[in-house]
């Protein structure tokens, strides 16, 4: 398995972020509209924290709370696991499990390039099993 470098080449796209001013209902319109999981809450360079799917039924659902007159930083995820471009698929799927999150930030020197998902995750190992699974079949029928 590759590493996280990999994925954030194929995916080529950019992490949504919002400020920490931002309200519950501004970061919910945006995971709807970019159709994701989690938004990253950054002030300039610097990562503070995270607001994901998961935040919005525990801290605002479930609490009752108004998410147009909630500030993201009063509900977002401030202990954010982090990983690196070199870090391994495994590595990254490992701290996942283990922290029990589906969104993991990627950064490089202190600065956020990009976010890997446990989808992400699955889809490198779907395709690295159907390649197998094509050698395989090339192999059988040279037998």
């Amino acid at each position: 398995m590759g590493t996280l470098d990999r994925i954030l080449r194929e995916k080529q796209n950019g992490v949504a972020t919002l400020g920490p001013q931002a309200t519950v209902l501004e970061a919910a319109t945006l995971m709807n509209d970019q159709r994701i999981g989690s938004v990253l809450v950054t002030e300039g360079d610097r990562l503070l924290g995270i607001f994901t799917e998961r935040d919005v039924l525990r801290r605002i659902v479930a609490a009752k709370r108004d998410p147009a007159a909630t500030r993201v930083e009063e509900v977002m995820t401030t202990q954010v696991a982090c990983a690196e471009r070199m870090t391994s698929c495994d590595e990254a799927r490992r701290v996942m499990r283990e922290k029990r999150i589906r969104h993991l930030p990627v950064v490089e020197q202190g600065q956020v390039i990009g976010i890997v998902s446990l989808g992400d995750l699955n889809k490198v190992d779907h395709d690295e099993q159907e390649q197998t699974i094509r050698y395989l079949e090339q192999y059988m029928t040279t037998m």
